[in-house]
């Protein structure tokens, strides 16, 4: 005999239908394997949002928590353009200036500023291998 395939949504819909038809939470929540507050809560989205409701939500966050706001980001970056030899506390240092209301920790500037560039950069390639090997002999 063939495993029975349920899919999540035919299951919530069947679970809803029984609670609708007057049955009682606990006995049904027994039968379906789910806890009385999962079922609650299932049956509460219903009664919300109808049958869209039932569909499995996203668990990506709604924001992320170190995302900079786009008009901060886009300060940055334009003043980056406008001089392209100062470094990120220049940057800061003006941002600071031009908008005070701008909370900006002191990381902030300089990690949009490296992934914008590209990274640091040194001008003689041959430093980044001597750096390297003093590293090395050091440790």
């Amino acid at each position: 005999m063939p495993w029975k395939e349920c899919k999540p949504m035919d299951e919530r819909l069947r679970f809803i239908a029984r609670l609708l038809e007057g049955e009682k939470m606990a006995p049904v929540c027994r039968e379906f394997g789910i806890s009385r507050v999962t079922g609650y809560k299932i049956f509460d989205r219903y009664k919300a949002c109808g049958l869209d409701g039932l569909y499995d939500r996203s668990k990506a966050p709604y924001r992320q928590a170190n995302k900079l706001p786009f008009q901060v980001e886009r300060a940055i970056l334009g003043i980056k353009k406008e001089f392209p030899s100062w470094g990120a506390p220049k940057i800061r240092d003006k941002l600071i200036h031009d908008y005070p209301m701008i909370p900006l920790l002191q990381y902030t500037v300089p990690r949009l500023v490296k992934s914008y560039v590209g990274g640091y950069t040194t001008k003689n390639p041959m430093d980044r291998y001597r750096s390297k090997d003093l590293y090395i002999i050091k440790h």
